[in-house]
C-alpha cells in the first residue's frame, strides 16, 4: 500500500463510525489534514512522502475510533464512538424480525378481508410488540462494551486495511464457486438427494414434495438459473482479478438486484413446488434470501464513503 491507499483506509475506518450526513464532509477535510500534515513530516524528515511515514503519523494521531469521537455528539450509557452501530443494528434487527413474523403470519392463504386483519393483528401482538427485547438486549450490550473499554482502553496500534481486498483471499472464492456449483445441480435435480440417501427408494410422496410445477419451470426458472449460471464466470474473474473493482462490485449488485425481482415474482406468482408444506417452504427461504440481499445491497450503499468539501465543517 503506498501513502494514499493508507490514508484512505484511515478516513474510511473514521468516517464509517459517523452519521451520514457528516460522513462525506468530515472524510474530505479530514484527509486533507492528514495529507498536509503528513507531508510536512516527510519534508521535516528529509525523505519522500511513503506509506512508513503516514502509519507512523497516524498511530501517535489517535485510533479511528476516538477521532470518529470527536466529530460526533455522545450518546448517554453507550460509547460515542458506537452510537450510530448501536442504531443500525436496532433498525436492522427490528426489521429483520418483524419481516419473519410477517412470512410466518402470512404464509395462510388470505381468503378474505377478515383473514387479513386476523393475521395483521397476530403479527402486532406476537412480533411486533414483543420484538422490542431486540433494543434492550443491545443497550446492555454496548453498555457493557463501553464499560470495559474505559477500565481497558485500546493499547493496539492501528494498521491500515485494504478497501476492495477480498474476504478470505481467492481460497474462499474458489470454496464459494465449489459450493456454488453443487448448489446449481441441486437446484436443477432436487430429488437427486433422495436418491443419494435412500438409493432411490424413497416413497413417491418424497419425490412429488422436492418436484417443481409446470408452472415455474416454464416461467421463472429459465431466469433463475440463468443468473446463477451467470455467477460462475463472475466469481472466476474476481478470483483471477484478486480484489473488488468498482466495476465488479456495480455487476454483483445488478445481478443480486435481478436474482431478487425473479425470486419475488416466483413467490408472488403461484406455486414452486409440488407439495402444498414443500412449496411453503420453498417460498420462505425464497423470501430469506431475498430479505437478506437487499439487505446486504443496503449496507453496502450506506457504507460508501465520497470524500466532497462543506462551508463551515468544525472538528
Amino acid at each position: 500500500m503506498n501513502a494514499n491507499d493508507v490514508i484512505t483506509s484511515y478516513v474510511n475506518e473514521v468516517a464509517l463510525q459517523l452519521p451520514r450526513k457528516l460522513r462525506n464532509d468530515v472524510a474530505f477535510e479530514l484527509r486533507a489534514l492528514l495529507l498536509e500534515e503528513c507531508q510536512a513530516k516527510a519534508e521535516e524528515s528529509g525523505r519522500q512522502l511513503d506509506a512508513e511515514i503516514v502509519i507512523d503519523f497516524l498511530q501517535n494521531f489517535g485510533h479511528p475510533n476516538e477521532v470518529a469521537a470527536r466529530y460526533q455528539p455522545a450518546v448517554t450509557i453507550i460509547d460515542p464512538a458506537d452510537g450510530g452501530k448501536f442504531l443500525r443494528l436496532t433498525i436492522v434487527g427490528l426489521v429483520l424480525i418483524w419481516s419473519l413474523g410477517l412470512l410466518a403470519n402470512f404464509s395462510q392463504p388470505i381468503h378474505s378481508g377478515t383473514d387479513f386483519i386476523r393475521a395483521l393483528s397476530l403479527w402486532w401482538g406476537k412480533t411486533v410488540i414483543p420484538s422490542f427485547w431486540w433494543p434492550g438486549v443491545l443497550v446492555v450490550g454496548f453498555g457493557m462494551a463501553s464499560w470495559a473499554r474505559q477500565r481497558s482502553p485500546i493499547k493496539s496500534t492501528w494498521q491500515p486495511r485494504a478497501q476492495d481486498a477480498i474476504t478470505g483471499g481467492r481460497v474462499a472464492v474458489a470454496l464459494g464457486l465449489t459450493a456454488m456449483l453443487c448448489g446449481i445441480y441441486l437446484l436443477i435435480n432436487p430429488t437427486w438427494i433422495l436418491d443419494v440417501i435412500w438409493g432411490g427408494k424413497a416413497a413417491p410422496a418424497a419425490y412429488t414434495a422436492l418436484t417443481y410445477t409446470e408452472s415455474f419451470l416454464q416461467r421463472q426458472a429459465p431466469y433463475l438459473l440463468t443468473l446463477v449460471l451467470l455467477n460462475i464466470p463472475f466469481y472466476f474473474a474476481v478470483m483471477i482479478q484478486g480484489r473488488w473493482t468498482p466495476l465488479l462490485r456495480r455487476i454483483e449488485t445488478g445481478f443480486s438486484v435481478l436474482t431478487c425481482a425473479v425470486m419475488t415474482w416466483a413467490i408472488v406468482d403461484g406455486t414452486i413446488m409440488m407439495s402444498p408444506a414443500s412449496d411453503s417452504t420453498a417460498k420462505l427461504f425464497m423470501g430469506l434470501i431475498v430479505a437478506f440481499s437487499l439487505l446486504l445491497i443496503v449496507v453496502e450503499f450506506v457504507r460508501q464513503v465520497k470524500p466532497s468539501p462543506s462551508q463551515g465543517l468544525q472538528a
